[in-house]
């Protein structure tokens, strides 16, 4: 007996062989778009976590200022023996004008300091930023290449982390700090590196 031939096959079969790469291709399509929407961006996690932070030296905002003496620049140095809050941010950057004020009043806990890492901005407008807003941060490193970030593994601004007293990064926040999530997530992790030794 032989093969049925093209004009053969009945067309039941024929349109699921044609349909096949379609509902292939939709259920790909689907899967990407659950992964990429379906998850909480700020919970991406960080190869960083549990180890030292970036022994990158960022240099100081040019013409910051705090009552007299000038803002000094990122030194590696400056994590041993304090609880630190880095936060990743640019003056052109919608979000991180939503956090901070969120910053300014965090830089209130005298437990703790708050450092920032000026990501790609030129120096007036960060300025502006700060002179607008408050400044919260001890320290400014300013990251003009964004070398310094990919150091740090930041995906984009604004990003914060939480470093221990032994210099060891110890929680990575991808995204804005809102209000539902200052009190909820990020000082829930602040009070966990003060409690403990590293």
């Amino acid at each position: 007996m032989s093969e049925p031939t093209q004009s053969e096959v009945p067309p039941r079969n024929r349109r699921w062989v044609v349909a096949l790469p379609l509902i292939g291709f939709a259920a790909l399509a689907g899967l990407f778009l659950v992964r990429l929407h379906g998850g909480d961006p700020s919970k991406i996690p960080s190869a960083l976590i549990g180890r030292p932070a970036p022994q990158t030296a960022l240099p100081a905002l040019e013409g910051l200022v705090v009552n007299g003496a000038a803002v000094p620049g990122l030194d590696p140095s400056a994590f041993k023996g304090k609880v630190s809050v880095v936060n990743v941010w640019a003056s052109w950057c919608v979000p991180c004008h939503d956090e901070a004020p969120l910053f300014v009043q965090l830089a209130n806990d005298k437990r703790l300091q708050v450092v920032g890492i000026n990501y790609k901005d030129s120096p007036d407008n960060a300025r502006r930023f700060l002179g607008r807003y408050g400044n919260p941060f001890g320290i400014v490193g300013v990251d003009a290449n964004g070398r310094g970030s990919i150091e740090w593994g930041v995906y984009g601004v604004p990003e914060t982390f939480v470093v221990g007293r032994e210099g060891t990064i110890l929680y990575k926040m991808v995204g804005p700090v809102t209000p539902d999530n200052i009190d909820s997530v990020l000082k829930v992790e602040i009070e966990k590196a003060l409690r403990a030794g590293t």
